[in-house]
């Protein structure tokens, strides 16, 4: 990276004991963990590629992004190339003159055939940058070489250049490692105290840490982004001021999502995802359980690490419920299909996607949770969801070494339950009926009371824009969808009046079922009219509570880890 400001990373790959006198050099087009092919050949310009005599091999681009380099009875070769970095995400790279980040699969090629071989790795900083952070092993050599066992833990391994706060703390026997780029609130005694406890929980589920050591690279910017999982370090996206109040709260919820893909995900998975294809989508349906389930814990364990009350979890739980079976989407797209259809559909989102899509973190959760208490309420309050995938970690990833299959999956669940799932998967996995949330949570003492309610409503979300009521979306079936109301519309006046937002909504707001309104619109800087016949919307809704008088209360502080 000799000079940051152009935002290029500067790669030579050196080849050695290949025979072939043909190789064929790839670059992934996506990220794991990132659902989506991002192309990342885009930002490599051109590769070159010479023999051990510095003499110019022959390189011809074979597909969007595979080169063949013309080997003949070189001994060994040298290629270089460039890959422009200037998209600071969890999934892809950047350099400037502050830091760089290298999301190995957008930067780092491998020999097709080949992502097996052992390499090693020397990073070579900018002449300002002191710090390097990864959770790649160190070898022996200069300052900043490592090594890797295959292309896959270069790939999973992404690594932090720059002059980034670094500190340790010690959780479940294994030290971590913070690597902070950019200012923000953050006090890191209290850090080191809160991280530990949140790993520590999450280590409490399966009995055992896989690693030895664990990276944390944060990235405290003003657009937070999330996070992304690998095998022993995550990057985290968060606002710099993020660190205090209700936000500091949200912080540790992702710092436990990230670290709880240590195993689902990353060791506990579906047989689709590792070993990776890198040339194309990866299809599984179980991102439901894969990012639904670690939702789900990424709230209990706060819950049981002592930062939530029993009645804040229930609200946050209760929060997801009703989020999930008020969003139109729910009644069209299962969570098995979401799962699916991540590729084209959860990370290229559009004007209706709330009318088809429904996402599989959130369902997945629900689900988590309504397993959960199937699982309680069987085993008398001795076993939970922690024992069901401790079993599977132990199964399929210490024993077998592999992912699993829907089926696999499926089998396992209804072993451990007792029970034929067949009519549930039908229903609640593969379909998309609202499942029967007062009988399972009241499994364990739980009430969940339908509330749902039936009101006048207009159906589309507005937007005020530059001065203007923009039209944001369209619910599928409403009074707005039924006058022609379109997406960037622009409503200019009701009945005679000009109106901004506020005073729009609050006319929405007054009007009864079958009440009708005359909208001026704008569309295309074309003026028409339309009328509005008011309609009802039905509004799902649930409400959790304790019942104080259940013969189940003892159930329900097992799951909520009451102490007595």
């Amino acid at each position: 990276m000799p000079k940051p400001q152009d935002h290029y990373f500067q790669v030579e790959m050196e080849l050695k004991d290949f025979k072939e006198k043909a190789l064929d050099i790839k670059m992934p087009v996506w990220a794991p963990g990132s659902y989506l092919v991002r192309e990342f050949a885009k930002n490599v310009n051109m590769v070159y590629a010479f023999d051990e005599n510095g003499k110019a091999l022959k390189v011809t681009k074979k597909t969007k992004n595979t080169w063949t380099i013309d080997k003949g009875k070189a001994k060994s070769v040298k290629v270089n190339y460039e890959v422009y970095s200037f998209e600071l995400s969890v999934r892809t790279s950047f350099l400037d003159l502050t830091h760089g980040f290298v999301s190995g699969s957008g930067v780092f090629m491998y020999v097709n055939g080949y992502q097996n071989r052992k390499g090693s790795l020397e990073v070579v900083p900018h002449k300002d940058f002191k710090v390097v952070s990864t959770g790649l092993p160190k070898a022996a050599g200069g300052k900043f070489t490592y090594e890797f066992e295959n292309y896959d833990q270069l790939a999973d391994c992404p690594i932090e250049i720059g002059n980034q706060v670094v500190f340790d703390f010690m959780a479940a026997g294994v030290k971590h490692t913070v690597a902070m780029y950019g200012e923000g609130n953050y006090d890191i005694p209290q850090l080191k105290e809160d991280m530990a406890r949140i790993c520590e929980a999450a280590t409490n589920v399966f009995g055992e840490n896989p690693n030895k050591d664990y990276l944390f690279i944060i990235h405290n910017v003003v657009d937070g982004q999330g996070g992304l999982e690998h095998t022993n370090s995550t990057t985290l996206s968060v606002n710099r001021w993020t660190y205090s109040g209700s936000q500091y709260l949200g912080f540790l919820s992702l710092v436990a999502h990230e670290y709880f893909h240590l195993w689902n995900v990353k060791r506990l998975r579906p047989i689709e995802l590792g070993p990776f294809n890198y040339d194309e989508e990866n299809y599984t349906t179980l991102l439901w359980v894969m990012e639904g389930f670690t939702s789900y814990y990424d709230e209990l364990l706060l819950l049981r690490a002592g930062y939530y009350k029993q009645d804040e979890y229930l609200s946050k739980l209760q929060s997801s419920i009703n989020y999930v079976e008020g969003t139109p989407g729910s009644r069209v797209q299962s969570v098995a299909h979401a799962s699916f259809d991540a590729w084209i559909k959860a990370y290229r989102p559009n004007e209706n996607s709330s009318n088809t899509t429904m996402t599989y973190y959130t369902r997945g959760q629900v689900m988590a949770a309504l397993i959960d208490a199937m699982i309680v309420s069987k085993y008398d309050g001795k076993k939970c969801l922690d024992h069901f995938l401790k079993d599977l970690y132990n199964k399929y990833h210490k024993k077998l070494n592999r992912g699993f299959t829907d089926s696999e999956f499926k089998k396992e669940l209804e072993a451990f339950l007792g029970q034929d799932l067949t009519e549930f998967y039908a229903k609640y996995i593969d379909g998309t009926e609202i499942p029967p949330y007062r009988a399972i949570f009241g499994l364990v003492g739980l009430r969940a009371d339908d509330f749902t309610s039936v009101s006048p409503s207009f159906g589309a979300s507005l937007k005020q824009e530059g001065g203007k009521v923009i039209v944001r979306s369209v619910r599928r079936g409403s009074a707005a969808e039924d006058a022609g109301i379109s997406v960037n519309d622009e409503i200019i006046g009701c009945n005679g009046y000009r109106v901004d937002q506020k005073s729009l909504e609050a006319t929405m707001n007054s009007l009864n079922q079958d009440d009708n309104i005359e909208l001026l619109i704008s569309r295309d800087e074309i003026l028409f009219s339309v009328k509005v016949n008011m309609t009802t919307y039905t509004r799902p809704q649930f409400k959790l509570s304790i019942d104080s008088n259940s013969p189940r209360q003892e159930l329900l502080n097992y799951w909520l880890r009451v102490e007595k």
